[in-house]
C-alpha cells in the first residue's frame, strides 16, 4: 500500500510586488493552515515522509503543518519540481519516489494537485481550496505503478468553521 497525502499551500499575499514563487501567506492563509493542520493528526499513517514545493507560500505551510503535528521541520524535504501547476509534472515527481517511502505528504500547488487528486482519486473534487487537504491510498508496492487510488480523506477548512 502506498498513501499519499496533497496538501495545498494557504492563502498567500498578493500585495506585494514580489515575484510569484517568493509570495508569503496572509493571516487567513496561517489561520487556515493551523485549522486544518490541528485536526488531521488522527488522519495520518504512523510514519511518512514529507516534501514541499520552494514557494514561500507551501514552505510556510509545511512549517505550520509540522508545528501542529509535531515533525520535526529539518524532515522536510524541499523539491524545486514541486513548484509546479501541471499535474503531469506533480505526478512525474510522485511516480518516481523511492519505492522505500510508504507515506508521502505533499504541500504544492493547484491546478496540479486538483488535477491530480481527480485523476487519481476516486471522488471527484471540483477545486481542492488553499489549505486543502486530500488523503489518497494506492493498492500498489510501487509508486511507478500507482493507478486509481482510493480517497481516504478529505478536509478543507470551510469544513471546520
Amino acid at each position: 500500500m502506498k498513501n499519499l497525502i496533497l496538501v495545498r499551500h494557504a492563502k498567500s499575499s498578493w500585495e506585494s510586488p514580489l515575484h510569484d514563487k517568493d509570495r508569503p501567506l496572509t493571516a487567513q492563509g496561517m489561520k487556515s493552515a493551523h485549522l486544518v493542520s490541528s485536526h488531521i493528526k488522527k488522519f495520518l499513517p504512523k510514519t511518512y515522509n514529507v516534501w514541499s514545493s520552494t514557494a514561500e507560500r507551501a514552505l510556510e505551510t509545511a512549517m505550520i503543518f509540522a508545528q501542529n503535528i509535531s515533525f520535526p521541520l529539518d524532515s522536510i524535504l524541499y523539491k524545486d519540481e514541486l513548484y509546479t501547476f501541471d499535474e503531469r509534472k506533480l505526478e512525474k515527481v510522485i511516480k518516481t519516489s523511492n519505492n522505500d517511502y510508504e507515506n508521502i505528504i505533499i504541500f504544492g500547488h493547484n491546478e496540479a494537485i486538483t488535477n491530480f487528486v481527480n485523476k487519481f482519486g476516486n471522488v471527484f473534487i471540483d477545486n481542492v481550496p488553499t489549505a486543502g487537504f486530500v488523503h489518497i491510498e494506492f493498492d500498489s508496492d510501487t509508486w511507478d505503478t500507482i493507478e486509481k487510488g482510493h480517497t481516504k480523506k478529505i478536509l478543507f477548512p470551510r469544513d471546520l468553521k
